[in-house]
């Protein structure tokens, strides 16, 4: 499994303990949909960011 996939995972689990938690506290869907898809997207700029390959310099 690449870097990166195992990044991924690893965000999806966090978000979806976090997702129940919102639940378990009574936060309505709507929020608890807008932040799921923020913190997936803020994983997968950071997954990007710390598994790509460096250019090489000439």
């Amino acid at each position: 499994m690449s870097s990166f996939a195992l990044y991924l995972v690893g965000m999806v689990i966090v978000i979806a303990g976090l997702t129940y938690g919102a639940t378990l506290a009574g936060v309505p869907t709507p929020w608890i949909v807008a932040g799921a898809v923020v913190l997936l997207g803020i994983g997968i700029v950071t997954a990007v960011s710390r598994t790509r390959t460096k250019d090489p310099s000439h």
